[in-house]
């Protein structure tokens, strides 16, 4: 069980170095864009997201309590 920690943190350093390259690149290729940002796309991309994350989270919350998963407080008893 001594290799979980290593391939953890190598996944994690991985994961997270090509979203960090990823995110200066995207910016860096938005500052030298010529064009301007359509900012209600931008905003109606957010907010679908925003939804989409609400929606997960219900359904986690459905399933939770339809099988008596959920702490106590939290159900609909």
């Amino acid at each position: 069980m001594d290799w979980v920690p290593i391939v953890f943190i190598t996944f994690k350093v991985l994961a997270l170095g090509t979203g960090m390259f990823l995110a200066i690149k995207w910016h860096h290729d938005q500052r030298t864009s010529s064009k301007p940002t359509d900012v209600i796309k931008v905003a109606l991309e957010v907010a679908c997201y925003l939804l989409m994350v609400v929606i997960v989270f219900a359904l986690i919350y459905v399933l939770l309590d339809y099988l008596d998963l959920l702490p106590a407080g939290l159900g609909s008893d």
